[in-house]
């Protein structure tokens, strides 16, 4: 007895699916990709150093607390010493300069710093600081120190080896080149990536260049938009496009303000002036405190005295970590008045945004979880490096290079996508010179080659053909 032919899905032929038709953007990935091959073998090493560099920085925060514990701690006593009493302690036992800033212990078992400038042996750009005691008055030490986080030491070299290398303003230009192509990497990896075939960003069950290509992908998508923010916020107070940065923010009235310092008048033979390199002036540093705190101002606070005879003193806060707290007021050293008063909440919109990425990238506005998640982020750039430099070796198969993307692929797109995007280009590389500077670099040096590689084709096909 015969049986009807089976006509089940199982034995079914699969349906036939058509292959997607390329985008619009589609001719783009060719190009995308070579620029990110480019950029990844020749910036990538300046944003390794800049990676551990900035690894070692948001490490530095804990290590500061242990290495100079015990200038930065004491043990908490009953009342704390008028703030010109500390001063007058610190300048007993450090003579030499002027005061250029005070900050009193702002917790119970801190110290107070006196900050003097102008003194033998310190870089003119630091300031010693003092820290004194504030029950006892005694002084537990005095050690160099850098900007408006108060760096020490450790954290000061640490900080100036990942900004230039401590090679001053030249090294400088290290660190904006790593800023400039950053975000240029990461955008084109996050493109690239997702252009794919989901099927080829599979890590599990692959091997070889195509396991490397997955680690890399994977990571990369997690850690772009950390390594974006990083670089945006690198640029605001890089050399060359953090000043174009900055005349933009003015001209759009969105500079960061700054309090009024001038007192109202001359106040010379009134009761204002010092000695020469004393914080007291007029009224003294009690009552300036005093006048700072009757305004709100709670700690931490930076007492600034004044500038000449003419100067009010400034008080300013001095919290970084959220909420931050950075309102300030000048108060006359005469009559201990507030003549000027300037709150955090009313800085423009984009100086409120620069103040929190830059406190942000350095690692003190959420402190040690901060502090965690950018070395975290340091620590994936340094693989997504290695894995970069051992895929190329993998598509060269073992040589000594790995071979490069093909050329020509700015020839498959389309003239209104390509001149759009050269504008743009152009237009970018103006403001952020040390990303449009490599990549003229980068197209005349690929124009040439491939000029030489096609002379060198067409000799070889002519000496074949006159052997012929």
């Amino acid at each position: 007895m015969s049986t009807a032919p089976s006509t089940t899905t199982d034995e079914a032929p699969p349906p036939v699916t058509p292959a997607p038709s390329p985008g619009r953007w589609s001719p783009l990935r060719p190009l995308i990709l070579r620029l990110h091959f480019y950029a990844g073998v020749f910036v990538a090493p300046f944003l390794l150093v800049a990676a551990v560099t900035g690894f070692l920085y948001a490490g530095a925060f804990q290590a500061e607390k242990i290495v100079y514990s015990h200038e930065m701690t004491v043990p908490v006593g009953d009342a704390k010493l008028p703030i010109s009493e500390q001063v007058a302690a610190a300048r007993k036992a450090y003579s030499e300069g002027a005061v250029s800033a005070v900050r009193p212990s702002p917790e119970d078992d801190a110290t107070t710093r006196v900050m003097l400038s102008g003194v033998k042996g310190v870089d003119a750009t630091h300031t010693l600081a003092v820290f004194v005691d504030p029950y006892t008055g005694k002084v537990r030490g005095a050690l160099e120190q850098y900007g408006s986080t108060g760096a020490l030491p450790l954290r000061t070299w640490i900080d100036e080896f990942h900004r230039d290398l401590q090679l001053g303003e030249n090294g400088r230009l290290y660190s904006e080149l790593a800023a400039s192509w950053l975000w240029v990497i990461a955008g084109g990896g996050l493109v690239l990536w997702f252009s794919r075939r989901r099927a080829l960003r599979k890590v599990r069950g692959t091997s070889g260049r195509r396991r490397t290509l997955g680690l890399h992908g994977s990571v990369g998508v997690w850690a772009a938009a950390g390594f974006i923010f990083l670089s945006a916020t690198g640029l605001t107070w890089s050399t060359y496009a953090g000043a174009n940065i900055d005349e933009l923010r003015t001209s759009l009235g969105q500079s960061t303000p700054s309090v009024s310092s001038a007192s109202g008048g001359d106040h010379s033979g009134h009761g204002a002036s010092s000695s020469a390199g004393d914080a007291e002036h007029g009224v003294g540093l009690d009552k300036v405190l005093a006048a700072a705190r009757a305004e709100g101002l709670g700690d931490p606070v930076e007492i600034v005295p004044p500038a000449d005879e003419s100067s009010a003193y400034v008080v300013k806060q001095v919290q970084r970590s959220w909420p931050e707290k950075q309102d300030a007021v000048a108060i006359d050293p005469t009559t201990g008045e507030v003549t000027d008063v300037l709150r955090f909440a009313d800085y423009p919109l984009l100086a409120k945004l620069t103040r929190w990425g830059i406190d942000l990238h350095t690692g003190v506005l959420f402190g040690l979880v901060n502090q965690i998640a950018l070395m975290l982020l340091a620590l994936s750039l340094v693989l997504l490096i290695v894995w970069g430099y051992r895929m190329w070796w993998q598509r060269g198969r073992g040589s000594s290079f790995g071979r490069p993307i093909p050329r020509g692929a700015w020839q498959q797109v389309p003239p209104q996508i390509l001149l759009p995007c050269v504008v743009a280009i152009a237009v970018l590389g103006y403001f952020v010179p040390l990303l449009g500077i490599p990549l003229a670099g980068f197209i005349v040096a690929d124009v040439v080659l491939g000029e030489i590689a096609h002379r060198r084709g067409g000799r070889k096909d002519t000496v074949e053909a006159g052997s012929k």
